[in-house]
């Protein structure tokens, strides 16, 4: 009776070393995987960086600007005036049951929109 005692503790004790061993593979395997995608995530926002540095670097205001004067023949831009705003109030908006008040709301430009 002692024998078999003995048996299936070294078994068990065997049992759990193999499954300590699998343990630990898959750990080391998942800490690779773990800190490979953190070094994706980094190059990632370094990318991102860069990409949001040329994008300011491209929509300088004096850059636009050259850009607008040199294409003007064929792309016909004009310069923003107030004008060419128009008023809340002259939105047509579908009809609702929503009731707003306009008495208090701001104007957008100082001059008359055209109709």
């Amino acid at each position: 009776m002692r024998t078999v005692l003995f048996m299936m503790a070294a078994m068990a004790v065997i049992g759990l070393a193999v499954w300590a061993y699998q343990e630990n593979y898959r750990t080391q395997k998942t800490i690779v995987e773990t800190e490979e995608l953190q070094r994706q995530i980094g190059d990632a926002r370094a990318r991102l960086a860069v990409l949001k540095a040329e994008w300011a670097y491209l929509n300088r205001p004096e850059r636009l600007r050259d850009l607008a004067e040199i294409n003007y023949d064929d792309l016909q831009l004009l310069p923003l005036r107030p004008n060419q705003f128009g008023k809340i109030d002259q939105v047509a908006y579908p009809p609702s049951d929503l009731e707003i008040d306009l008495s208090g709301a701001v104007d957008v430009s100082s001059q008359e929109a055209y109709p």
